[in-house]
């Protein structure tokens, strides 16, 4: 049963990491009034396919990533030239389908030569007809169908290159700026699960040691040392010790909600001990206390973070430092293995990790199309579409051979064990 839990928290954890970036895109984009043509959650072949309005949902083998196709990004509509046959299907006046092969069959439709046809712009296609010249205007969401697969044309406004600067960078940078948001709310959510520390308290002492001749028991809170409330800070309780060193102290610590005096002397042992494992004693955090500890431990895992990222850059590291899909499910399974409240919080930095990496000016990921946009800004026009893409996909190739190689030294390391 808890195998059967940790794969449904693994896979709830990659479903909702990869929707709510590729969410981001797609909102953002349709907020734009850009065709969203795919919404893809994973790569590789189809596993779930359906369509809704305009856009196609599909779930795919490979759960690595995903992505929101836009169009005007790939040239996937079938090109139509002039001197070509097709069949087109009215309602009213209007051109609604587009039939590339197999029109013969089709008695709803006209059939005709093409003599002139602009799907972007003008929006109109001219036919003969057996000698007989006429021009049809084209509906912008015309469909049109080759070997029964349809594809929506996509109007000069629908496309992506049509839309400002600003638009397309926000429509690229709303992935990871969900992925920031979705990492605050949790590490918030775990503040409100995990409470907030409130009072040092003695987890167990050591025996022989300066605390158990002085009396001290696990479970102890620990109220004033020398004088000074302890509250919940750990560090100013250790640094009272190294400074009282062969000196006794006079501890006032709480059991069963009584306060008792003891005299412990610090051994001169690593700059001071006196022999006690610490833990925090914890309480319910306000909506105040959850935004401000939520906020601080996401700008230090933003710290942590972009420090790995400096040292991957630099080349310090090994292969052993890097991690792939198999080590990332093997961690997850732990962190579910130790309660919803740690694995929240591996949640968020997985979300965070997402986000920060996917703004890394790499090929292929989203901080390097936002470079591309920074010179078109500059530029006051548009990078070269055919050498952008080419750097994305040299970029997107070595992100898949990096994932193949972390990925087989993970399965060696699980194999070596």
């Amino acid at each position: 049963m808890a195998t059967l839990q940790n794969a449904f928290q693994i896979v709830l954890l990659f479903f909702v990491l990869v929707t709510i970036h590729e969410w981001g895109h797609f909102y953002f984009a349709k907020r734009a009034g850009i065709l969203v043509r795919e919404f893809a959650i994973g790569f590789g072949p189809k596993l779930l396919s359906f369509k809704k309005g305009e856009t196609r949902y599909t779930l795919r083998l490979l759960p690595i990533g995903g992505f929101v196709r836009m169009a005007g990004e790939d040239p996937e509509i079938v090109q139509i030239n002039p001197g070509q046959r097709i069949a087109l299907a009215l309602k009213g006046n209007e051109v609604t389908h587009i039939y590339i092969n197999d029109f013969d069959s089709r008695s709803d439709s006209i059939v005709g030569v093409v003599e002139d046809i602009d799907l972007e712009r003008r929006l109109f296609v001219k036919l003969d007809m057996d000698g007989e010249i006429k021009q049809f205007p084209v509906h912008p969401q015309a469909l049109m169908v080759s070997k029964d697969k349809e594809t929506q044309i996509a109007p000069w406004d629908r496309q992506f290159g049509s839309k400002t600067v600003g638009q397309r960078a926000m429509s690229i940078f709303a992935g990871p700026m969900m992925n920031f948001f979705l990492a605050f709310i949790l590490f918030v959510t775990v503040v409100f699960m995990a409470g907030v520390p409130d009072k040092v308290k003695i987890q167990g002492t050591t025996a022989g040691s300066a605390a158990e001749k002085a009396g001290l028991m696990a479970n102890d809170i620990i109220v004033q040392v020398n004088d000074v409330t302890i509250g919940a800070d750990r560090n100013k309780l250790t640094s009272l010790i190294k400074q009282s060193v062969n000196k006794p102290m006079v501890w006032i610590i709480e059991r069963n909600k009584e306060q008792i005096r003891k005299e412990v002397t610090p051994a001169d042992i690593n700059g001071g001990q006196v022999g006690v494992t610490l833990m925090a004693e914890t309480r319910k955090a306000s909506f105040g206390e959850a935004i401000s500890n939520g906020w601080s431990s996401m700008t230090s895992a933003t710290v942590s973070i972009l420090d790995s990222f400096g040292k991957l850059a630099t080349l310090q590291f090994k292969m052993d430092d890097l991690g792939g899909p198999v080590r990332i499910v093997e961690f997850t399974s732990e962190q579910a293995s130790a309660g919803w409240a740690q694995y929240t919080f591996w949640a968020a930095l997985m979300s965070l990790y997402l986000g920060l990496f996917n703004l890394l000016p790499f090929p292929a990921l989203d901080g390097s199309r936002l470079v591309f946009l920074g010179f078109e800004a500059l530029r006051g026009k548009p990078v070269d579409p055919g050498r952008e893409s080419i750097v994305h996909f040299v970029g997107f190739a070595m992100l898949m051979l990096l994932m193949i190689a972390v990925t087989y030294n993970d399965i060696l390391r699980l194999i070596k064990g």
